[in-house]
């Protein structure tokens, strides 16, 4: 069950998610008003997922006054008669948030003898109920389409970068360091199962069904606070050939590469893409095919394009409680070492390891060698760092020497690839965030000192994705998965490569 289900999925205008409810009034509300009335999702944001004006500025200070109000009438009601489901809380939820709303209203009237526009009764009502069920402050940033990451360093220091590849300053988020921490310990209480967010946890991550939250407190100088929005949920290679970040034959390869199952592992640094490139490779696998996944933080989605991918069984860590069982491990404590062993119980065909940062190299080599063809991601700045970075986080994870972790890599990993972001100044002066594939490593059982042999199948090109270098023997089989094996040989030609 996702954290929060009161906000859109932040896939980009072209491809629409689900837009979150709110509020919104056909007329503003007057002393003889009865009600406000409760509809779709409209007040930020057009039929297409764009801004479709200027949101009203919003007192949230009077916003974090009405939310208590609106919380003890709550809490009342609901102790009078519980509500198990989310949604009927939700909603009961907005009938008592239009309440508040209303009575202040009515009270400005009496005393000013003016009343507030509809719009911005929508959007004091609306920050109410971010306060209460969504994401605070914080939740018309989240909500904004051309937001890519929101990163907070305390409560003032606020900064969002956009799609196009800008940095610009954001507003508060919280109104001091203190509320900014009490909000982050709500939505940890809040997660299902809820997680702890103290001095003796001073991490936190969460999944927010749309985007993925990273916070710490405690350790830090300020709360710090990074939001990654997932924009492209539902995306294709053809999608990503558009976007320039790889070309028609790159494409044909990587999804051939995928239909012969090969393992494979995409690395990049921060925000160069990797999920919404690993995302777009599970597109190439046929509907027949049972998944399983595996993470830390659930950012994939597959489970939710079941048009797509009928079938998928989606495994997520639990840390557990601060509290320790007889056995050592915290209470209630799921790790991905748990589902990858339940997993040989779902007969599935593909096991999918989504991000490697350190210890689950030991489920995604698990997976590797099952034979699946499994996907994963990792960081690191260089393909040929990759293969580097995997074997220290194997031998880090306590399960391998250096030796064996080499071994095995070299064995079940057929191919690395690396993504990097570029800069692309347009005609009028403006510049955008480009993301490439800039390298591609297909890895083999070597007899140097390495222990594995790396050849480059697509060499990096400064002006943009990477270009056709050498196709090595094995993988010349690919032609058989629908690559054009001749036309990468000609491109290779035109590259100085090796046809």
């Amino acid at each position: 069950m996702p954290l929060f289900t009161a906000f859109g999925d932040g896939t980009d205008p072209a491809r629409p998610g689900r837009v979150r409810s709110g509020f919104t009034l056909s007329t503003a509300v007057a002393p003889t008003s009865s009600s406000l009335h409760v509809v779709g999702r409209k007040a930020r944001s057009g039929v297409d997922g764009r801004p479709s004006g200027r949101a009203p500025e919003v007192d949230w200070d009077e916003a974090s006054e009405l939310r208590a109000l609106a919380s003890k009438r709550f809490s009342e009601r609901i102790g009078r008669s519980p509500l198990a489901d989310e949604i009927a809380r939700q909603e009961l939820g907005r009938t008592v948030i239009m309440e508040v709303v209303q009575e202040a209203t009515e009270a400005r009237f009496a005393v000013n003898g003016y009343v507030s526009s509809a719009t911005a009764q929508d959007a004091l009502a609306q920050a109410v109920f971010d306060l209460m069920f969504g994401l605070g402050r914080l939740q018309p940033l989240v909500d904004r389409p051309d937001v890519e990451n929101i990163i907070v360093v305390g409560h003032d220091r606020v900064f969002l970068d956009l799609v196009g590849g800008e940095k610009v300053p954001g507003p508060p988020v919280a109104a001091s360091d203190d509320d900014l921490i009490q909000l982050l310990q709500d939505l940890a209480s809040r997660a299902d199962p809820p997680r702890v967010f103290s001095d003796a946890n001073p991490d936190l991550h969460l999944n927010l069904d749309g985007a993925r939250l990273a916070a710490s407190a405690f350790v830090t100088h300020r709360p710090s606070v990074v939001i990654r929005r997932h924009r492209l949920v539902r995306i294709t290679l053809d999608d990503l050939i558009g976007l320039g970040t790889l070309s028609p034959l790159l494409a044909s390869f990587l999804a051939a590469a995928v239909k012969a199952r090969l393992s494979i592992v995409v690395s990049g640094q921060q925000g160069d893409g990797k999920t919404t490139l690993l995302r777009a490779l599970c597109a190439e696998i046929g509907p027949e095919e049972v998944l399983g996944t595996f993470e830390t933080e659930r950012e994939l989605g597959l489970e939710q394009l079941v048009d797509e991918h009928p079938v998928v069984f989606s495994w997520e860590a639990r840390p557990g409680s601060g509290e320790r069982g007889p056995d050592g491990r915290p209470v209630n404590e799921f790790t991905l070492q748990d589902g990858m062993h339940a997993s040989f119980r779902y007969a599935l065909d593909r096991q999918i390891v989504g991000e490697v940062r350190g210890r689950e190299v030991a489920q995604m080599i698990m997976a590797m060698e099952s034979g699946s063809g499994s996907l994963s991601t990792t960081h690191a700045a260089s393909a040929s760092d990759t293969m580097e970075k995997l074997v220290s986080c194997a031998m880090q994870s306590g399960e391998f020497t250096r030796d064996s972790a080499v071994m095995k890599l070299a064995r079940c990993l057929g191919l690395v690839v690396q993504l990097r972001s570029m800069y692309v100044r347009g005609r009028d002066g403006s510049v955008r965030k480009r993301r490439v594939i800039d390298e591609v490593l297909a890895i083999t059982p070597g007899e140097e000192s390495a222990g594995y042999a790396a050849t480059t199948v697509f060499r990096s090109d400064p002006d943009g994705p990477a270009v056709a270098f050498v196709l090595p023997d094995h993988l010349r089989m690919l032609a058989g998965h629908g690559f054009t094996a001749n036309e990468f040989l000609l491109e290779a030609q035109r590259h100085g490569g090796v046809a």
